[in-house]
């Protein structure tokens, strides 16, 4: 996989270990992270959830990514984020200024809706996203069942950069996002993509080709 890999950066993955449904232990976790080196992977974006089912706080997220990195070793470079639901905690944390912001100048946010349903006000938290001086970046957005292809349009004309995950290419989230993905990579659409990894056993599959990295 090491033509695949060699250089990439890894946007979004679920590795932290122990803090969402994601890698549960500090040896799964450095088990991922010694493929990634083998692999050549340069940076890895932990992406932990936050929503108001797991209610992560930027501290206890802060102290586990310090006991990651005591623990790892290798060559790949670390760097803590997070995944924001733009739930109720999201605007409560916004309003707050309490983030864990992505990107190498700290000013982006990675940020998810439910698959099925937008939030009670997107545009508008977007806009708050923007007015607190961030830009938000969509995870996955060929995984949203309820947007059109006109969404997609307006959300780009706002400046909202979109995430890929690498399996949606492969079918793994089903057709539909199959389908979305390609037409979205055919718009120039894409900014960054991630694994979204959640499983060791994720490892062992075959990984497309990255389209779009930053």
């Amino acid at each position: 996989m090491a033509e695949v890999f060699s250089g990439y950066t890894d946007w979004h993955c679920h590795i932290l270990p122990g803090v969402d449904d994601g890698i549960q232990t500090m040896d799964d976790a450095l088990a991922v992270l010694r493929q990634y080196d083998e692999w050549g992977v340069s940076d890895v974006w932990l992406t932990p959830h936050i929503m108001e089912d797991i209610p992560n706080t930027t501290a206890a997220l802060k102290a586990r990514f310090e006991e990651l990195k005591q623990a790892y070793t290798g060559s790949v470079s670390l760097h803590l984020a997070a995944e924001n639901m733009m739930d109720n905690l999201f605007e409560e944390r916004l309003a707050a200024g309490d983030l864990l912001p992505i990107g190498p100048k700290g000013d982006h946010l990675l940020v998810e809706t439910s698959y099925f349903n937008p939030p009670m006000d997107l545009w508008g938290t977007i806009d708050k996203i923007k007015e607190k001086g961030y830009k938000p970046i969509l995870a996955h957005p060929e995984r949203y069942v309820y947007m059109t292809y006109d969404d997609y349009d307006r959300l780009k004309a706002k400046g909202v950069l979109f995430q890929m995950n690498l399996f949606s290419q492969a079918g793994a989230y089903g057709k539909f996002a199959q389908k979305r993905v390609k037409r979205l990579h055919e718009k120039h659409y894409y900014d960054i993509s991630g694994t979204d990894l959640h499983r060791l056993k994720m490892l062992a599959a075959k990984w497309p080709a990255p389209i779009h990295t930053i």
